[in-house]
């Protein structure tokens, strides 16, 4: 017999790209019944949480079964209500933060800068990486040359596309000064974040639960990555799916199985066998 206890006290967040989704980006339909019944018969909040931007994460989100929980984009840099459109908290990064990037695209010439604001996404210096990224995800920008014509305030976070033959040296040179107000982190094999220091997944799972009501210790997160890793430490059931690193395994409460087979709802039914 279906469990159909309450877990509206429940919150559950989860990664999209190799977590929710599969490894071709597409979300295993065992995963979408799991989420329709917990929501739904078990009054469960869900949600995801990404590095994606509002419009970036906007297919995915309304792809779930009538999920109404605000999701967490940019990496935790903000929560935003899809139900009513509009962002319901953001954590900007420090002014500072434009003096390192002109400093560092004066550096290096095939440095390319993507400003993700609240609203809308600057290329600057755009060359191959970042408008690939943007025609793949479908997602509106504008270019610009240089990091001043970025229009100052609200921005949630900066992703640098760096040539693979620079990256560990374009990664350090941030490294050595982003000092106390930013830090890094690391989103792909040539790209990396600078963030303010309060900005992750796991700062914005408590700003989120903190709205609705949860107590900490009925909160579950799942990824499968390193740039999940503060949101996994900051909630009481981590959780990942199967192909996560081994050091990520180590500090979760369920090992899913792979993301292709369903990691999400390996979890749900977990939670709901377990709680």
């Amino acid at each position: 017999m279906e469990n159909k206890k309450n877990y509206s006290d429940w919150l559950i967040v989860s990664d999209i790209d190799g977590t929710l989704n599969n490894k071709l980006r597409r979300t295993p339909k065992v995963n979408t019944r799991a989420i329709d019944s917990f929501v739904h018969e078990n009054k469960g909040h869900f949600t995801l949480a990404s590095a994606r931007s509002v419009p970036s994460m906007r297919p995915h989100y309304f792809n779930l079964p009538d999920v109404k929980t605000p999701a967490i984009i940019l990496n935790g840099a903000g929560i935003y209500d899809y139900e009513k459109e509009e962002m319901v908290w953001f954590n900007s990064i420090k002014d500072s933060a434009t003096d390192i990037v002109r400093e560092a695209m004066k550096k290096y010439p095939f440095l390319e800068i993507g400003v993700f604001a609240s609203d809308m996404i600057y290329l600057v210096r755009p060359k191959i990486m970042s408008e690939v990224m943007m025609i793949i995800d479908r997602l509106p920008f504008k270019r610009l040359k240089t990091i001043d014509d970025v229009p100052k305030g609200n921005w949630g976070k900066i992703i640098c596309f760096c040539p693979i033959w620079q990256v560990k040296e374009i990664r350090s040179f941030f490294s050595e000064r982003t000092g106390d107000e930013h830090y890094l982190i690391d989103t792909g094999p040539m790209s990396f974040d600078l963030v303010d220091k309060n900005t992750n997944k796991g700062y914005a799972v408590g700003v989120l639960a903190e709205m609705l009501g949860i107590d900490k210790d009925k909160i579950s997160a799942i990824g499968d990555y390193y740039n999940d890793v503060d949101m996994l430490k900051s909630v009481s059931h981590p959780a990942c799916a199967g192909q996560a690193p081994d050091d990520i395994k180590e500090i979760c409460e369920f090992k899913a199985c792979h993301c292709n087979k369903g990691a999400v709802a390996d979890l749900i039914e977990y939670i709901k066998k377990t709680y």
